[in-house]
């Protein structure tokens, strides 16, 4: 029999049970606890069968089921209270810092957002730090916009066959089922046109409500768009790189425009990675093209008001196009520049040693005053990597500061630990934060509550893990003996590590498999055995990270290590819950310095949890010697063979002789309180620190107002200011070759030793010619003396000026303060200045002392 027609039929909401309809609308429940017990209670089935998506539940619930719940009293007076709750929310004065009413308008481009698993629309880290990223500035009450594109497709669903093979598989979300609606101008929903190989591109505007704050979603999978353009959202990293291009082309520039269309009129753009740094281009044309700036000019108002977060620490990780590709896209933008083709695409290389591709990251950086790594560590890194866009300057002067990334707390602490918080630090607990010495207050929790709570929530994650793996094997085809076995696998009272991430090769996810004897030997010993939970997806075409996955995954199949090692496939927001709520050690194994900052970790600590990881991104700050282990020395020079082999005999000696031996030391017989200490250190000094709220405070502080301020300045007076910052630029620039250190002189007399306290004056003579001497900076480069380099230097300006003879020549005189013992060196050079640069280095001009 054939079908005529197919039809879907959703239940009728009661009255009482009407503000779940509001709620489900906005992602605010992901990190409500109250709001996800509420909705799970509808059906716990269902709730599981929909991947915990309210939208989709309220479309399947059964009407009686409904009917029973408003006849609930109890059931409709919670409701009632969490929709007040949640509307004082949406409509409260902000407690924060008063941020609003300072804080610039900020719109936030991503190619991917992590809320939650219900909503697929992220691969791993960086999508969940920008989900993150949104709650807190919802938080925070930013005037705060965010735009990305949405994916027919998603990423995948991972699925491990029986020979431990990943196999991707594609999702096909069905839009009706998410929490997103369609953005409208008046009545009718609004489409963004973008210009592709002479024909328009449709994207559609879809809006996603997360707090107080909107993510707007662009597709291209509508009837509008020919075949061949339909698929441009379709999968997140999809495609091969022409279908990259188009993405990014939809994401920076149909993202503008669509912005425009709202008339939504950002102070700040912020680019999370370079995958929308075609936003830059966009932002040039509209200046040239709508306010009738020349090129430079519009360059200088785009630049001052760009901030830029890199994320990856090596080359080959950033996006670049080959020069046909672009040329086939982008001739159209240099002409309506009117500059020459090689000088468009010079925005996307290096100043030197360039390569004929256009890296998306040196456009993001080239056409941004405001860039930032994410861990410390991880701005060394990038300022190493990226000083090539400087030539000339001093690596430790390359304008890429950092900014460490954080978690959105009161999402990842579980609802257990929210209650603890809520009765032992105060109601009012997620006030406070960023406030370390607020968090001092977890030494009142009891020495059992702390233990037991962690206890029933690493139960709740053995039970989850067994009900996965019995669904994987049933899938497989496995046999009823295999099926019941599944019953055996992990156990509570045992030390449980956990390690889930993206599988990458560098994140050496099978590095703890290099001993398998010793690996065995642990968690086989009778007295104090260990066991390890590993979860993580490779992308599609990294065969090496999905034989890793493979590795891992045919080791826990063995007999002898079955029990104790287990693989969970398909990991998400959900899987990573559970796992870093209950597990007792975080694992994280990445090669020096190559995890930028690493976030999964930082959920550990308000959960119990500790860590156990290389010192690398942010566990170089994290680590206190009171809250966690370090595994191996830092290193980050050596052979990649040579830091597995340090690192894995590192870690084997610290598990065996200081970690295994901590967790089963329980003197009372009972509970393990050197442990126990450790988890409330571990609070006590990640929490206040490693959260989005402080993370997102910094962005505001450091790098939002600045980039306002200055787009503020610029735009002043139809950008007279811009045209007047250009127009000194390309004069100076000119003019620079000209200046030249004729000669510098101390007043030491050629003494080669000096006292603390002591100074040395320092004279330059400095032939500037046409250039005016406000319009540079002489400075005495100064460091301690390293084998002929300076180590640790830092600028001090020569700020006394006296004109000489002849004409065009300066004397520059300053002080040098000795103010500690050691051999140091200087030279002297000089840099423009100008009140409207946003750094020394914007010119990438500097003259050195011969």
């Amino acid at each position: 029999m054939q079908l005529l027609q197919t039809f879907n039929v959703s239940p009728r909401l009661p009255e009482a049970l009407e503000p779940l309809r509001e709620l489900a609308s906005n992602l605010w429940w992901t990190w409500e606890p109250n709001a996800r017990r509420l909705f799970r209670q509808l059906d716990p089935e269902l709730w599981d069968r929909t991947n915990h998506n309210p939208v989709q539940m309220l479309q399947l619930s059964r009407q009686a089921r409904l009917h029973e719940l408003a006849a609930n009293d109890e059931y409709a007076r919670e409701i009632k209270l969490l929709a007040e709750r949640f509307r004082t929310y949406m409509g409260r004065a902000d407690t924060y810092g008063k941020l609003r009413a300072t804080a610039p308008r900020i719109a936030y481009f991503s190619a991917e957002f992590g809320f939650h698993e219900s909503f697929p629309n992220y691969s791993g880290g960086l999508g969940i730090l920008s989900g993150d990223h949104c709650k807190s500035a919802s938080d925070l009450d930013l005037d705060f916009t965010a735009m990305t594109l949405l994916y027919r497709h998603g990423y995948f669903k991972q699925q491990i066959n029986k020979e431990g093979w990943q196999d991707a598989i594609s999702l096909n979300q069905h839009f009706h089922h998410l929490a997103i609606s369609e953005t409208k101008l008046g009545d009718q929903p609004l489409f963004v046109s973008v210009e592709m190989l002479g024909r328009n591109v449709l994207a559609k505007v879809w809006e996603l409500r997360v707090g107080r704050i909107i993510l707007y979603l662009l597709d291209t999978d509508i009837l509008q768009n020919t075949p061949e353009d339909r698929p441009i959202t379709s999968q997140l990293y999809g495609g091969d790189t022409e279908m990259r291009i188009r993405q990014e082309i939809v994401l920076g520039i149909g993202g503008i425009r669509a912005l425009d269309a709202l008339q939504i009129r950002p102070d700040v753009y912020h680019m999370n990675e370079g995958h929308s740094a075609f936003l830059s281009l966009e932002r040039i044309r509209r200046y040239v093209h709508h306010q009738g700036l020349e090129y430079y000019p519009a360059l200088q108002v785009v630049a001052a008001s760009n901030v830029f977060t890199t994320h990856t620490p090596v080359p080959a990780g950033n996006d670049a196009f080959p020069r046909g590709l672009m040329a086939h896209y982008f001739s159209s933008y240099a002409e309506e520049f009117r500059i020459s083709f090689d000088d468009f695409f010079r925005l996307g290389q290096q100043t030197i040693n360039s390569e004929d591709t256009f890296s998306m990251t040196i456009l993001a950086l080239k056409t941004s005053r405001y860039a930032n790594g994410v861990s410390k560590l991880h701005g060394e890194v990038s300022r190493t990597l990226w000083k090539d866009v400087w030539a000339g300057v001093p690596v430790e002067e390359v304008p890429i500061t950092s900014i460490t990334n954080g978690i959105h707390t009161k999402t990842w602490t579980a609802p257990e630990f929210h209650q603890i918080y809520a009765k032992y630090l105060g109601p009012n607990w997620d006030e406070f934060l960023t406030d370390p010495e607020y968090w001092r207050r977890v030494i009142d929790i009891p020495d059992d509550v702390l233990w037991e709570t962690h206890q029933l929530l690493k139960v709740r994650l053995i039970d989850f893990i067994r009900s996965r793996i019995r669904t994987h094997r049933t899938r497989l085809g496995e046999s009823p003996d295999q099926l019941r076995k599944v019953n055996s696998i992990l156990n509570p009272d045992i030390l449980t590590i956990g390690f889930a991430r993206r599988f990458a090769t560098y994140k050496r996810g099978a590095l703890l498999f290099r001993n398998k004897e010793r690996l065995l030997r642990m968690i086989s010993n009778v007295e104090r055995p260990v066991q390890f939970i590993f979860a993580g997806k490779a992308h599609p075409k990294d065969e090496p990270g999905k034989r890793l996955i493979q590795e891992v995954y045919q080791l826990s199949r063995q007999p002898e290590f079955e029990n104790a090692i287990v693989f969970i496939e398909d990991y998400d927001t959900y899987i990573g819950r559970r796992m870093t709520q209950g597990v007792d050690l975080w694992l994280n194994t990445p090669t020096r310095p190559l995890e930028a900052s690493g976030t999964s970790g930082m959920k550990l600590p308000p959960n119990g949890g500790l860590n156990f990881s290389v010192l690398d991104g942010w566990w170089c700050e994290g680590y206190n010697r009171k809250n966690g282990w370090p595994i191996g020395p830092e290193i980050s020079e050596g052979a990649p063979e040579f830091q597995n082999q340090v690192d894995a005999e590192s870690l084997f000696n610290i598990l065996e002789n200081q970690i295994v031996p901590l967790y089963y030391a329980k003197p009372d017989g009972r509970l393990p309180l050197a442990w126990i200490q450790l988890m409330r250190e571990s609070i006590r000094s990640v929490t206040p620190v490693f959260n989005t709220h402080r993370m997102v405070k910094e962005y505001t502080e450091r790098l939002y107002e600045p980039a306002a301020a200055a787009h503020k300045a610029l735009t002043a007076n139809q950008c007279a200011a811009a045209v007047d910052l250009a127009r000194w630029k390309h004069a100076t620039r000119v003019d620079w070759p000209q200046i030249r250190i004729e000669a510098v002189e101390t007043s030491n007399s050629g003494r080669v030793s000096m006292f603390v306290g002591d100074k040395l004056h320092v004279s330059a003579r400095v032939y500037l010619g046409s250039v005016k001497p406000e319009h540079v900076k002489v400075q005495a480069y100064v460091g301690a003396a390293d084998d002929g380099t300076l180590a640790n230097p830092n600028a001090i300006d020569l700020y006394d000026v006296e004109k000489a003879e002849p004409k065009g020549f300066y004397v520059f005189r300053g002080v040098i303060p000795a103010f500690e013992s050691g051999s140091y060196g200087f030279n002297v050079r000089v840099i423009p200045t100008h009140p409207l640069l946003s750094h020394n280095h914007e010119l990438r001009l500097i003259t050195w002392a011969a």
